[in-house]
C-alpha cells in the first residue's frame, strides 16, 4: 500500500492568515511551529502568494527577443584588420623605444 506524499492542500483562509501574520512580523519558523507544518511548506506558501500578488500588479509587457547579430561585411572586416595592424605596429614601436624587446 503506497504512502501518501506531501501535506494535504491548505484552505485559502489559512494561507491568507499565514500571509498576513508574516506581513505583520511573525517569522516563518514561528508560523511553521504554530501551524504544525514544515518550514519549507510555509515558506513556499508565502513565496507563492507574493508572486501571485506581483503578477497581478505588474503590467504584462511583451518580452524582448534577441535577434540575430547584424551581418559583418567584408569592408568592415578589412577596416578592423587595418586598424589592428596599426595598433600592433604602434605597440611594437613603443616597446622598442622603452627598451624592451
Amino acid at each position: 500500500m503506497p504512502r501518501s506524499k506531501g501535506t494535504p492542500n491548505s484552505p485559502k483562509a489559512i494561507i491568507d492568515e499565514i500571509k498576513t501574520r508574516h506581513a505583520n512580523g511573525k517569522s516563518v519558523r514561528e508560523l511553521s511551529i504554530e501551524y504544525v507544518k514544515p518550514f519549507k511548506t510555509i515558506k513556499n506558501m508565502i513565496t507563492r502568494e507574493n508572486n501571485k500578488k506581483r503578477q497581478m500588479t505588474k503590467e504584462v509587457a511583451p518580452r524582448k527577443r534577441r535577434g540575430r547579430k547584424p551581418v559583418v561585411t567584408l569592408q568592415e572586416y578589412k577596416y578592423e584588420n587595418k586598424r589592428l595592424k596599426m595598433e600592433n605596429e604602434l605597440l611594437r614601436d613603443f616597446l622598442y623605444l622603452v627598451g624592451r624587446k
